[in-house]
């Protein structure tokens, strides 16, 4: 136990091999191919080889195979156990150590209302058609917010025209920069969902109260080609997705869920079958 607790802190003490686990962790459950980890962290073949076989090695991301295709993702399972080791062994288990966690960390939620952000880059389709699902199926349960990496001026006409034919009301929607919602006023989050990939690959400061996040991942359909039908139905099925993944979320128990539990509930939202 203590040689595998030295090779993972050895492993995740290289600044590369750190920022590769830092990516597989902001994209989990997402199964990453090497070249879209290279291409994210600008790391060459030869060397990123390099670096997942180390972390493989020590035990801290698992590989498969899609076709000829490896894949890389975070093992959970051995993040926890190296932060139960270090807490018990090296830390000889001080009860004073977790007090320096929030307290929401530890706790269930107990508010009356969720505040839950949706990122994307642009903040003109995903991001926008998830904010707008919220609104109208959270009830008073939820305030829903959305934000883009690098938002574009003005929302996608097809979106707009989606959500308005859905009955939903677009007068409120509008692109927004991420950093509206890291200033100190701004409002708490207590979840933050990425639905692009190229977000989720951002590294960002951590937000205040440490909220719930996931990677809720969907392609996206602004770059969709073809007719204009063509290119409607795939905003129609990003829609579908984003309406069936908001409906499990939102019938999920969150006050009675211990956050360990919340966490995997909604690592699995992001694992749903994809339907229209």
């Amino acid at each position: 136990m203590e040689n595998t607790l030295v090779s993972q802190l050895s492993t995740l003490g290289h600044a590369p091999r750190l920022d590769i686990y830092r990516l597989l962790m902001r994209r989990y459950p997402d199964w990453m191919a090497a070249g879209e980890i290279g291409t994210a962290l600008g790391i060459k073949p030869s060397t990123l080889s390099a670096y997942l076989n180390a972390l493989q090695g020590a035990g801290l991301i698992a590989q498969n195979r899609l076709g000829t295709s490896l894949r890389y993702r975070v093992s959970i399972p051995a993040a926890q156990n190296m932060m139960a080791v270090l807490f018990a062994d090296c830390c000889r288990g001080r009860v004073v150590l977790p007090s320096l966690c929030p307290p929401e960390l530890e706790n269930t939620m107990t508010k009356d209302r969720f505040n839950v952000l949706f990122l994307c880059v642009g903040n003109s389709a995903r991001s926008i058609m998830a904010e707008a699902l919220l609104r109208d199926m959270g009830g008073d349960r939820f305030s829903a917010y959305s934000a883009g990496i690098t938002p574009y001026s003005e929302l996608n006409p097809m979106t707009v025209s989606l959500l308005a034919e859905k009955g939903h009301d677009t007068s409120l929607l509008s692109s927004k920069h991420i950093s509206l919602y890291q200033s100190e006023d701004a409002p708490r989050m207590d979840f933050v969902f990425t639905v692009c990939d190229i977000a989720a690959n951002e590294e960002c400061p951590p937000w205040a109260g440490q909220p719930v996040s996931g990677h809720w991942g969907l392609p996206d359909p602004v770059k969709a080609t073809g007719t204009e039908a063509e290119r409607a139905l795939v905003f129609q099925a990003t829609y579908g997705a984003l309406r069936n993944r908001i409906a499990a979320f939102t019938a999920l128990p969150i006050e009675s869920l211990e956050r360990a539990a919340l966490q995997k509930a909604v690592d699995q939202i992001a694992e749903l079958e994809l339907k229209d």
